[in-house]
């Protein structure tokens, strides 16, 4: 299914630029006449200014589910919609340029970037982020898929970690700790290029572990963005009177990837480079990589990543007590943290080049977590524009956990832009 937006035009410029600077100057200045302007979804943008900031406030994409490139559908706890990235890649990036992201968790923003034919920059503490986003850059045929899949040593015998049997049928389990061992021999986590095909059966496998369907290995539990502990899940079985059923994990494999490919591959577009690291020190990637950077942090402390990846974690061969994903208690440690990622960021973006950088309502709208990153661009090489708000109504995925719009979690995209100097 391929994305349904439009993207509306940059006005013309009325006068020729006279140097780069005054190129990357006027290329602002049209981009936020736009979005002044924007009505694509029948209303007008909103201008306000609230506590010293300028808001800019409209419907910018559309909040329908699967109206982005099938690519995306790769689950990803707090991850944002691809129209996020896609609304400013296509406007303030030209194609070849590079389109980073320090907290790119399944791949949003390099995956957007490679369709409409960026380079593809990503960084993740977590190296599963990785894994998430590596194959889908650069994907293999469906047929590829098929014939590796009839290749897996589907009975070869594997250690078998009894506390799963919560999630799995024996023979399904059996049979899912084969497929890791095959991956783990045939694509190590060290080797930074493995073989396509082998990447992308690991990727879809980590895709498919747990969910509420039987489109996943696993008996019915919660959604498919994390996995609860074992305990859980055995309460879960008992609630609900289920025990896991058998799944034919190749087909299962085969089925998704067929989703996944169903647009097609991106086109042609520079090679990806993805990093695991803090977003502090992100040193592979060269000064001035990047024309643009559209991130979300982790918010606060209301999202455990790494507890909500601990089975893909396993399955990976990641040891999660390494992944020092940090936890932020109070404000003002992740507005130090905000801080040192722009600083950084003013490294890897070049000098005209913008940064979007996203955070959500938090703590039912109570912290406003714009104004600390408002705050910590104070000082550095970097002009603060404008909180650009995206209004959008709850979705699919909100709902299963009980979230009713306009009264918790979060109901809009807040976007502080930002243009490097």
């Amino acid at each position: 299914m391929a994305r349904s937006q439009a993207l509306p035009t940059l006005p013309l410029l009325d006068r020729a630029p006279t140097g780069a600077e005054d190129a990357a100057r006027l290329s602002t200045d049209a981009f936020l006449d736009a979005v002044r302007r924007f009505d694509a979804f029948g209303t007008r943008t909103q201008a306000e200014t609230i506590g010293g900031l300028p808001y800019l406030v409209n419907e910018f994409w559309t909040s329908g589910q699967r109206q982005a490139h099938s690519l995306h559908e790769v689950s990803y706890r707090a991850c944002f919609k691809p129209q996020l990235p896609a609304f400013f890649i296509a406007r303030l990036t030209a194609p070849g340029e590079g389109v980073v992201d320090p907290f790119m968790g399944r791949g949003t923003t390099p995956i957007e970037a490679a369709l409409l034919g960026r380079r593809p920059l990503g960084n993740d503490i977590n190296p599963l982020s990785t894994l998430l986003a590596r194959p889908r850059l650069e994907p293999p045929s469906l047929d590829a898929v098929a014939r590796r899949l009839a290749t897996i040593p589907w009975d070869r015998e594997a250690e078998i970690p009894e506390e799963l049997l919560a999630f799995y049928h024996p023979d399904t389990l059996r049979r899912l700790c084969a497929l890791r061992q095959w991956l783990l021999e045939a694509a190590p986590l060290s080797d930074p290029d493995p073989d396509a095909v082998v990447d992308w059966i690991r990727m879809v496998a980590i895709n498919r572990l747990t969910g509420h369907s039987p489109g996943f290995f696993s008996v019915y539990t919660l959604p498919p963005n994390q996995a609860t502990s074992a305990a859980n899940q055995r309460r879960i079985n008992e609630r609900r009177g289920q025990t896991p059923p058998p799944r034919d994990i190749p087909a299962i494999i085969l089925k998704k990837s067929r989703g996944l490919l169903a647009d097609g591959a991106p086109p042609a577009h520079p090679r990806g480079l993805l990093l695991t690291g803090p977003s502090t020190r992100m040193g592979g990637f060269a000064d001035g990589i990047a024309a643009l950077a559209v991130t979300s942090p982790p918010f606060l402390d209301i999202v455990q990543y790494a507890e909500d990846n601990w089975l893909r974690c396993w399955f990976a061969g990641i040891e999660v007590s390494a992944v020092q994903i940090a936890q932020h208690r109070t404000e003002a440690a992740w507005e130090a943290m905000v801080r040192e990622t722009l600083a950084e960021l003013a490294r890897v973006v070049r000098p005209g080049g913008h940064i979007a950088f996203e955070v959500g309502e938090v703590r039912n709208g109570k912290v406003l977590l714009e104004q600390a990153v408002w705050r910590a661009a104070e000082g550095l090489p970097l002009e603060r524009l404008a909180v650009i708000v995206n209004q959008q109504e709850f979705t699919k995925t909100a709902n299963c956990w009980g979230v009713s719009n306009n009264s918790r979690g979060t109901n809009t995209n807040r976007i502080v832009f930002l243009r490097r100097v």
